[in-house]
This record gives structure tokens, sequence and C-alpha cells, in this order.
């Protein structure tokens, strides 16, 4: 075993009851993932879904593999016939686009609400008021083929601990005050990662989604 499973054997020992650990192994070759898998780790995150569509193909099938990246509404078909769960459904039109797709696939897929809280343009999601005002309307109601299971975001890029820690107490806000409107399924809050995972947890975090630091520096092709 090398350095991934070492790396995933400690973080699973630090992490507490009830935060599941999501591998981000976008860029890294299917290779490397299967160490950690032999580690035990069975959640592993992606970013592309051609990429991800071709590790499902080569890699063990109880494997849950979750959508973590910003998805194109054309890219959907790539991933829902095997996907355990998108994080990243930051649109209606989205949405409405794995509704259509899983219905065609005879599947109910999970999906997270991407809430965009930092102070980065950059950063893909709902804006909040937009978000609570799409839920209060019931339109995702007509939706028969996802279910919707929690929120997803990202902290501001920054070393001033303050934000980052506003950011994620942001998120757990509004995952409870969206979690009136579902059913005891709406139980996931997939915030943290490499550098802030440690906040978010300290901040209710149940998932976090760690890359760098089990497989060491990511090489961008």
């Amino acid at each position: 075993m090398g350095l991934a499973a070492d790396n995933i054997r400690s973080l699973t020992e630090q992490l507490p009851a009830g935060v599941s650990l999501v591998a981000v192994s976008k860029t890294y070759p299917a290779e490397t993932i299967a160490e950690a898998y032999a580690a035990g780790q069975r959640i592993f995150g992606e970013s592309r879904p051609l990429e991800m569509r071709d590790k499902y193909e080569a890699l063990p099938k109880d494997i849950e593999w979750h959508m973590i990246g910003h998805l194109q509404t054309n890219k959907v078909k790539y991933i829902v016939p095997f996907v355990s769960l998108i994080h990243s459904a930051d649109s209606r039109r989205l949405i409405e686009a794995v509704d259509a797709c899983a219905a065609r696939c005879g599947r109910t897929v999970d999906v997270l609400l991407e809430v965009h809280v930092a102070a980065e343009e950059s950063k893909s999601g709902w804006e909040p008021s937009e978000l609570v005002s799409y839920v209060e309307s019931g339109e995702w109601r007509k939706l028969r083929n996802v279910r919707f299971r929690g929120v997803m975001g990202i902290a501001t890029n920054t070393d001033d601990i303050g934000r980052i820690r506003a950011d994620f107490e942001a998120l757990a806000r509004i995952k409870s005050e969206l979690g009136a409107y579902f059913d005891q399924t709406f139980d996931t809050l997939s915030m943290g990662m490499s550098d802030d995972y440690e906040i978010a947890i300290e901040c209710g975090s149940t998932m976090v989604r760690i890359g760098s630091r089990i497989f060491g520096a990511r090489t961008y092709r």
C-alpha cells in the first residue's frame, strides 16, 4: 500500500461519527483510485462527466461516484445511469434535466442543492434568496426521479478563518431552513475540503470532499 492508502486510513480515523469522506479523485488515474479502494474507500468525487464515466467502467461497481463539479445539462446523460450523488445541482434547468434523464434510465438520482456563499463570482451555485424562492414555490414537487438530499457549498478561498467559518455557518443555516420543506432524507451538508474541512465539521458538515490531502498535489492536463 502507498501514500493514498495511508492517508485514507488516517483521515477515516480522524473523522467524527456521522461525517462521510468523499475522496476527490478528479484528474488522478484509475490505478491511484484502486489503491484507495483497496484501503477501504468507496466514495469518490469527480468533476468531469466523461472522465467519471471512463473510471466507472474501469473500476469496481460497488464504488459510489459523486459528481462534485459544475455539470452542464448536455453532459447529464453520461453520468445519470450510475451516479450516486450529484453535489452541484445549481439551477432549476439542471435539476429538470437530471430528472428527465433519470426517468429514461428508470432511476431516482440523489442531488444536493449547491449554494453560492463565497466572496468569489467564479464559484457556482444558487444565490441563497433565489434558492429559497425555488423551494418555497414547490415546483420541485413535480419531479419524480430526483431526490433532494441536502445542501453543498464551497467557502471563500482565503486565509481569513473568520470568513471561512461564516461561509460554513451560512450554509448550515440554509440547510436547516430548507429542511422544513423536505423529509428526513434531506440530511446531508456537504462542505469542507483539504484546507478547511476541520472548520466545516465544527460548523455541522456531514460530508467532506478531500483530494490533495489524500492523493498529493494535483496535476492538471
